[in-house]
C-alpha cells in the first residue's frame, strides 16, 4: 500500500464504504482534485535534476517518474488542509488513483476523464448532463443556441433545460425576452436582442415611442408607456396612518407626520386629524405648550414643567431631588455627631494618659504637703500644661463637645 500520510487511520474507515457513497461527491470537487494532481505532476517532472552526470540522472529520473515516492508527493499537495470535500474524496478513491498511476497512464492520459467521468461517474463530458449523461439541446450556435447554458452540463445533476442569457428566451434561447427587441443588421448574421425603453414590455426599438406593450404600472398611449398614478385610483392599498406616494411604474406607502392621526401627504399640513398633544393652527397641526397653557401642568410640590414635542415632562426644580416620588431639598444626609474623643489617635490617647497621671501625682503631692505652696504651684503648673496642649490642638472640638454635653 502506497499511502503513508497522516490520514491513514481514516483510510481504513473509508475503505469499507460502498461505491454508492463515492458517487455522491460533486463533480466540481473531482475536477479540482484532478487539476491539482496534474499541477503536481508538472511540478515534480524534473525533480531538480540537471547538470552533472547526465546518464546517471536520466536513469534515476526514469525510476522516479513512476515511483511510489513521486505519487506520495503529488497526493500530499493535491488538497488544501482546510478543504474538507477534497480530502474526503481523496481518501475514498485510494484504489482508483493507485490503479491509474501504475497501470492506466499510458492508455488514459486524461486523468479527469478517466477518473471523474468513467470510473467515479461524478461528471459528464461537455454538452451532456444528468445521471445518464444525456446530450444537452443544441441550436445553430451550439448548446442552447450559444445563447445560454444547459442546466447541469458536465455533471450528473440537472434537467438539461436551457438557462438563457439576459435578453433571450425560448427552449433554445432563440427568441427575445420581454423588454427586448430584435435588432436589424445589414449582413447575414443572426441579429441580437437589445433592451427596450425601461417602461416597455415589448417594443420595436430603443426609443420611448417604440413601445408595443407596457410593463405593470404603465399604460400605453400613442406608443408611449405612461406611468399609472395608483395614488389617484383604488389600486393603492396603504395602511392607516400612512399615505400613498406615487413612483415610476408603482407606488409606496410612507408614514404620516407624528402630528397626524391619518394624513393625505407628508408634513403637519396634510393631517386628517391632529395627534394628542397637537392643535390645529391655521392649516397645520402644531405642538401644544402644556407648560404655558395649563395652570397646574405639574401639580407636585417643587416641580418644574418642561415642554416636549407633543407632550411635556415634570422634573424637580433646581436645588431639589426626587425621593419617594416627592421633590425635597437637595441636602446631604447628616449622620450622628461625633463626641470629643471619637476620632483621637493612639498617640494622642497615650499623651493624655501620661498627662493625667502627672496631674494625679501632683494632686497627691499637694495633699501630702498640706497646702505647701511649692507643691501647690507644681499642681497648678501641670494642670495648665495639660490644658494648654489639649486646647491648642483640639480647641474647637473641646469647646463644641462641652457645649453639646459630651
Amino acid at each position: 500500500m502506497w499511502w503513508s500520510w497522516p490520514l491513514l487511520p481514516a483510510l481504513v474507515l473509508f475503505s469499507v464504504l460502498s461505491v454508492v457513497r463515492v458517487q455522491t461527491a460533486p463533480c466540481q470537487t473531482c475536477l479540482k482534485l484532478t487539476e491539482r494532481f496534474i499541477k503536481g505532476l508538472e511540478k515534480t517532472s524534473n525533480k531538480n535534476f540537471g547538470g552533472g552526470n547526465t546518464a546517471w540522472e536520466e536513469e534515476k529520473l526514469a525510476k522516479y517518474a513512476r515511483s511510489e515516492t513521486r505519487l506520495l508527493e503529488i497526493v500530499e499537495a493535491a488538497c488544501d488542509k482546510s478543504d474538507f470535500d477534497c480530502n474526503k474524496l481523496l481518501e475514498q478513491i485510494e484504489d482508483q488513483v493507485e490503479t491509474w498511476w501504475f497501470h492506466r497512464q499510458q492508455e488514459a492520459p486524461d486523468l479527469f476523464e478517466w477518473l471523474c467521468i468513467e470510473e467515479l461517474r461524478l461528471c459528464c463530458p461537455p454538452g451532456h448532463y444528468g445521471p445518464e449523461c444525456k446530450e444537452c439541446m443544441f441550436g445553430p450556435g451550439g448548446v442552447c443556441g450559444g445563447l445560454g447554458r444547459c442546466e447541469g452540463e458536465g455533471t450528473r445533476l440537472g434537467g438539461g433545460e436551457c438557462v438563457c442569457d439576459p435578453g433571450y428566451s425560448g427552449p433554445l434561447c432563440q427568441s427575445c425576452a420581454d423588454g427586448y427587441y430584435r435588432e436589424k443588421v445589414s449582413n447575414h448574421s443572426t441579429p441580437s436582442c437589445a433592451a427596450c425603453y425601461h417602461s416597455c414590455r415589448k417594443c420595436t426599438g430603443p426609443q420611448d415611442d417604440k413601445c408595443l406593450d407596457c410593463k405593470p404600472g404603465w399604460i400605453l398611449h400613442d406608443n408611449k408607456c405612461v406611468d399609472t398614478d395608483e395614488c389617484g385610483t383604488e389600486l393603492a392599498r396603504c395602511l392607516s396612518n400612512t399615505y400613498c406616494h406615487n413612483t415610476d411604474g408603482s407606488y409606496e406607502c410612507r408614514g404620516c407626520d407624528q402630528a397626524c392621526v391619518g394624513c393625505m401627504g407628508s408634513g403637519p399640513a396634510r393631517c386628517k386629524k391632529c395627534s394628542r398633544g397637537y392643535k390645529l393652527r391655521g392649516a397645520k397641526c402644531l405642538d401644544v405648550d402644556e407648560c404655558s397653557e395649563r395652570a397646574m401642568a405639574c401639580p407636585g410640590l417643587n416641580e418644574a414643567c418642561f415642554n416636549e414635542e407633543g407632550s411635556f415632562r415634570c422634573e424637580c426644580a433646581d436645588g431639589f431631588i426626587r425621593r419617594d416620588s416627592i421633590c425635597v431639598e437637595n441636602q446631604p444626609l447628616s449622620g450622628p455627631e461625633k463626641g470629643l474623643f471619637d476620632d483621637m489617635t493612639d498617640d494622642e490617647v497615650l499623651v493624655l494618659q501620661q498627662m493625667f497621671f502627672g496631674v494625679v501625682i501632683c494632686a497627691l503631692a499637694t495633699l501630702a504637703a498640706k497646702g505647701d505652696m511649692v507643691f501647690t504651684a507644681i499642681f497648678i503648673g501641670g494642670v495648665a500644661a495639660m490644658a494648654g496642649y489639649w486646647l491648642s490642638e483640639k480647641g474647637d472640638r473641646v469647646l463644641d463637645g462641652f457645649l453639646k454635653g459630651r
